[in-house]
């Protein structure tokens, strides 16, 4: 009796590991099972250093690892892939994806931001390396390509002509699924209550918490400023990941909503341990909000409207791609952004008091896995079967 055939090994490197991007990993290792995974990742902590030292931690620290006889490779544009195919010949011979969850060309500024340059050209290296790039959106690619084509052109002399065809020519787009909600369908109420409101984001600078500051406080006004028995009730689940250096936004919404006379109420607030729970609340809300001045997919957001949530979105980044323009609120300063929303949310409050239903709006694109899975398998297929130089 013979023995069945190992199935062919593919390597997958994930250099900063995020949640988004573990997320990702998981759900392909999980979904294509046609080969036997070795995964490395690196903790998503001290971007700097992770960014530029991942090829060395990796080659030195991994080196019989990576030498392995795998079929191909698969690594998050993270991954300094120049160095670490120079320190580890052995990967240079691979076909080679290069997967964007992000670029490093359209983040917000931080004061305490570092010189991207660095960061900037180091992803220019490895998409020049790597036979395939695949985003997760239209805006990341967009977005990588002409912040790529703007830093070239910076340089003082002898940039290679060519190099953005190059790049362009060898890119696709294919989202990270999203895993099929768990939590039966959405059962919706006729009868009048709260608005409840998701937002379930990082609590870091580039998801906007200045902005969902201006919102509540924008809102507690006008809410004040109706009879009591006219004001609707809204009741806001602020949750998601949190980090050593929280924004000082946080403190004060906490304090407005959980004050004894606010007129909102704080249903849910911080990191949920619990999956379960979190899900729970994602099927009872009825919006889920974004004040994200970062953001080349959303998976937050896409994950909740798997829930059945209604999304409320601003018209930048990748936004308006996925959804209709109903979704989306008018991108402004600060002050404007609020004044607008708050009215919108009002407005959607005082639906939910009548006893009037909110529809959710369905994206533009399946990212369910059935739809997306043989996209990835697609790409992985066609990279195999072009001949390389030995």
């Amino acid at each position: 009796m013979t023995e069945p055939c190992a199935a062919p090994k593919a390597l997958l490197l994930s250099a900063y590991d995020a949640q988004s991007h573990a997320y990702w990993r998981r759900q392909l290792s999980k979904g294509l099972q046609q080969w036997q995974w070795t995964q490395l990742s690196l903790a998503p902590r001290y971007f700097s250093w992770r960014q530029r030292g991942n090829s060395l931690s990796w080659a030195f620290n991994q080196r019989e690892t990576l030498q392995q006889n795998y079929q191909f490779l698969l690594a998050t544009s993270m991954v300094d892939l120049s160095a670490l195919r120079g320190f580890v010949p052995e990967l240079s011979r691979l076909p080679t994806i290069l997967y964007f969850h992000e670029n490093q060309f359209a983040y917000p500024k931080s004061a305490k931001q570092h010189s991207l340059l660095e960061p900037q050209l180091t992803s220019i290296y490895s998409a020049l390396c790597a036979d395939r790039l695949i985003f997760n959106s239209q805006y990341n690619q967009q977005s990588f390509l002409s912040g790529a084509k703007k830093l070239l052109k910076a340089m003082p002399d002898n940039v290679p002509k060519g190099l953005l065809e190059l790049l362009s020519s060898k890119s696709a787009v294919i989202p990270v699924p999203i895993a099929e909600a768990t939590i039966g369908e959405k059962v919706t109420s006729t009868k009048p209550g709260a608005l409840r409101i998701l937002w379930n984001h990082r609590w870091e600078y580039d998801k906007g918490p200045d902005r969902l500051l201006a919102l509540i406080q924008t809102l507690q006004a006008k809410l004040v400023a109706l009879p009591v028995d006219r004001r609707p009730i809204i009741e806001w689940y602020i949750v998601g990941q949190s980090f050593r250096q929280v924004p000082p936004e946080f403190e004060q919404i906490q304090k407005l909503l959980s004050a004894h006379d606010s007129p909102m109420k704080l249903a849910a607030w911080g990191y949920q341990e619990c999956l379960e729970s979190y899900r729970a609340l994602m099927a009872a809300a009825d919006v889920v909000l974004s004040t994200a001045e970062h953001d080349f997919q959303g998976l937050a957001v896409l994950e909740a409207c798997s829930y059945g949530c209604l999304p409320l979105l601003p018209n930048r980044l990748v936004y308006p791609e996925w959804f209709a323009k109903e979704c989306c609120y008018q991108s402004g300063d600060i002050e404007q952004e609020a004044r607008d929303l708050a009215v919108r949310v009002l407005e959607m409050a005082l639906c939910r008091a009548a006893g009037q239903t909110l529809e959710a709006a369905k994206a533009a694109v399946d990212f369910s896995w059935s739809s997306l899975g043989p996209r990835y398998l697609r790409s992985i297929t066609e990279l195999l079967e072009v001949d390389r130089p030995e």
